[in-house]
């Protein structure tokens, strides 16, 4: 898997369907075939960063 955002495969596994890209330090998680992606805000908190994406960028082949 690449990172759709910074095209790294320095990925890791954080949890169920959940993965960090260590080459931008984004969130992604896989829900139903498609990536969402957050950005981890100072106070822990996330922030959606799917609207910066389209749709067909955003889905995996399971």
């Amino acid at each position: 898997m690449r990172c759709p955002n910074c095209k790294s495969k320095d990925i890791g596994k954080i949890g169920t369907s959940q993965y960090y890209c260590w080459g931008c330090f984004i969130e992604l998680t896989i829900t139903d075939g498609q990536l969402h992606l957050h950005q981890v805000e100072v106070d822990g908190s996330l922030s959606s960063l799917d609207d910066l994406f389209a749709e067909e960028e955003r889905n995996i082949d399971l």
